[in-house]
Formats: structure tokens, C-alpha cells, sequence
């Protein structure tokens, strides 16, 4: 699936497919690049676990992280990867991700 910008060049979007919490910091850059709403901060308690976020429970939660809760949502602009200071995020065309 391939696009043309305004002046006519080729485009191909690459969409969110992954975000690995082994490297994301959870600085929520990406999120507030994203006018898409794909993304939502969750905490990763002690197991490895997503677990929601709340004031109360904060204590057991070992980092914040992002991930995806929209994939659909994504028109693959790669907003999120720009700003990403860890490179966390795995990207691929639709062809490529469908196979």
C-alpha cells in the first residue's frame, strides 16, 4: 500500500505494530505526538506484568511504559518514532505486518 504526499512523491506508512517495555521509559513523548489516542501509559509491577495505573497502587508498580491500545487507529505517519528517545517502537508497512 503505497501513497503519494501533496506534491506528488511516494509515501508508504509504516504503523505501531510493537512497543517493547524492555526499553521504553515511558516518557510519553510518542503520546503526545499522536493525535491518533493509540497509545496509554500502564505500569509493569514486579512480575513483568501491565497492570492499570491508579494513585493507590502506585507502589507496587516498577516502571511506567506505554503500549498500544488502538492499533487501528494508526495511519502510520511515524510521529511516535521521531520522538522516541529509546527507539522502543516497531514499525512495518501493512503488507509487511499482514504476513
Amino acid at each position: 500500500m503505497s501513497f503519494a504526499t501533496r506534491d506528488g512523491r511516494g509515501w508508504t506508512p509504516e504503523f505501531l505494530i510493537s512497543i517493547d517495555p524492555e526499553h521504553c521509559i515511558g516518557c510519553g513523548r510518542c503520546f503526545k505526538v499522536c493525535g491518533r489516542d493509540i497509545m496509554t501509559l500502564k505500569g509493569l509491577n514486579e512480575e513483568g506484568e501491565l497492570v492499570e495505573l491508579d494513585e493507590e497502587g502506585d507502589d507496587e508498580i516498577e516502571k511506567k511504559v506505554m503500549v498500544i491500545k488502538d492499533e487501528g487507529a494508526c495511519i502510520g505517519c511515524g510521529a511516535c518514532a521521531r520522538v522516541c528517545p529509546t527507539n522502543c517502537q516497531t514499525h512495518m508497512p501493512a503488507e509487511a505486518a499482514a504476513a
